[in-house]
């Protein structure tokens, strides 16, 4: 696995728990998986031990070292080889400081983890059979080791790239291109094509032997213009070599029946700990104690991904009449664009059944998706979500645009009352939103049995690490057993 950034090490957003949690459930189907990340400033080396010097790995006119370093006791039954070197060890931040303005050597610093990545394999005899790369840092992989390739080195190498969200390609000048060793066929596969920029995860699409995204759906949107980021084409004309795998939930860390944010315990056959659960979290919110008041709740990211546009516009968003045209309080936990959060604060003085908390805090996620009886998640475009997978195992139902890894995970009634474990709208407006939730309202006022019904089928789905590497074990095989691309 090769990775920017890993949980307990580094992380900004999603990719970090993907990767270790992909990796532990691959190791524990009897594979041997290293993963290979840099090693930031705030990533303490004291309990590490340091491997064989990695000399002189040329990029452009010039030539870069890396130290090697990996915890001594391991983590769990992770393996992390840590690239070290100034380009990541001498900057406060990932990606930019603060998470503000991009560095501006981004592109040399992603292409040394790459080269360094293959280069730390073969020098401490890793012999990987395939290189699993994940989002535009580690892009680069594959066009790297077609050079490895020429001179016998690595050939049988296979190589699997996860785009994890398409709207983040890592795009450069053209003049960049002179300090990664590479040529333009390593981002074009037209002649004189596409040379007004450097685009990583071009070179991605391009050389690697396969492609996958985080959910079966998402797969199909990225081949089109509305999703495809400028990359639709390219995808589509490599669509026998796209695939969409959908990420799994740590279950050991969300589970109601064994969560030690909460002081109740409570599953599909025994519901009593969900209204306890609900009367926790209206007494944290400082909401009214009233167990007919249904509670929507929200956590995540406070972007315009998600639907906050539509929700907060201020002629006609969603959540101003939904929160004033019905019985109902709503409960927001996240952090993002400071445009939303002063709006959300706005809306809330006006409004005293919303609660807005505009922090992380992993409890209260926690006490938020066990208290919540419905779930809102309009995404105007989600590659997986997490959050919706949780509050299906929480009981709380969710409320979701009919896209990505939302629509492959939450069944809506359209497909049958009997089946359906929660509510779905096919696009991401103020009207489709708020007529989804009066919908999910109305069920609950006037059928609390269909409710419970459905509460039940939702807290039963099923959607594991396991699975997922499962279906990446399938197509590991499958790649290791033919010719690369």
């Amino acid at each position: 696995m090769v990775a920017s950034e890993a949980v307990p090490y580094a992380k900004t957003g999603g990719l970090a728990d993907v990767v270790p949690a992909l990796s532990r459930a691959l190791t524990g189907r009897g594979h041997q998986v290293t993963i290979i990340m840099p090693r930031y400033s705030f990533i303490d080396t004291a309990s590490f031990r340091e491997l064989p010097l990695v000399p002189l790995i040329s990029l452009g006119f010039a030539e870069y070292s890396l130290r090697l370093f990996t915890p001594i006791d391991g983590n769990g039954e992770l393996s992390v080889i840590f690239l070290d070197h100034p380009l990541f060890s001498s900057r406060d931040g990932l990606y930019g400081e603060n998470g503000g303005q991009p560095y501006r050597d981004n592109h040399i610093r992603f292409a040394l983890l790459a080269k360094g990545a293959i280069e730390t394999s073969r020098r401490l005899n890793l012999a990987p059979d395939l290189f699993h790369l994940h989002d535009w840092q580690a892009a680069l992989v594959p066009a790297y080791l077609a050079e490895y390739e020429k001179t016998g080195v690595m050939a049988e190498a296979r190589t699997i790239f996860t785009i994890h969200n398409i709207a983040y390609q890592g795009v450069f000048s053209k003049q960049d291109i002179h300090a990664l060793a590479l040529t333009w066929d390593s981002f074009s596969d037209r002649p004189a094509g596409y040379r007004d920029q450097i685009n990583f995860l071009r070179s991605a699409i391009i050389n690697s032997d396969h492609i996958t995204t985080v959910s079966p759906s998402y797969a199909k949107e990225i081949m089109t213009e509305a999703f495809g980021e400028g990359l639709h084409t390219l995808l589509a004309d490599h669509a026998g070599s796209v695939s969409g795998i959908l990420n799994g939930a740590d279950y050991k860390e969300w589970d109601p029946a064994n969560d030690p944010f909460l002081d109740v315990s409570f599953g599909a056959d025994d519901l009593s700990g969900k209204a306890l659960a609900k009367k926790r979290l209206q007494k944290e919110a400082d909401l009214p104690v009233d167990p007919s008041i249904p509670i929507i709740g929200m956590v995540g990211r406070l972007a315009e991904q998600k639907g906050f546009v539509e929700l907060l516009d201020e002629k006609n968003g969603a959540l101003q009449r939904i929160l004033e045209g019905n019985k109902v309080q709503v409960v927001l936990l996240g952090t993002g664009a400071s445009w939303i959060e002063s709006r959300l604060l706005e809306i809330s003085e006006s409004h005293p059944n919303l609660r807005v908390f505009l922090t992380f805090n992993e409890k209260l996620a926690h006490v938020i998706e066990a208290g919540s009886d419905f779930f809102l998640m309009p995404s105007r475009y989600e590659p997986c979500g997490l959050n919706q997978i949780y509050s299906l195992r929480y009981g709380s139902l969710p409320i979701v645009t009919q896209t990505g890894g939302l629509a492959d995970t939450v069944i809506p009634e359209s497909q049958g009352r009997n089946r359906a474990t929660g509510f779905v709208f096919p696009q991401c407006t103020p009207d489709q939103i708020v007529e989804t939730v009066r919908h999910a309202l109305d069920l609950w006022e006037h059928d609390r049995n269909a409710i419970d019904a459905m509460r039940r089928r939702a807290m039963r789905a099923h959607f594991s690490w396991e699975d997922s590497a499962a279906a990446y074990e399938k197509l590991y095989k499958r790649l290791i057993n033919r010719p690369r691309r």
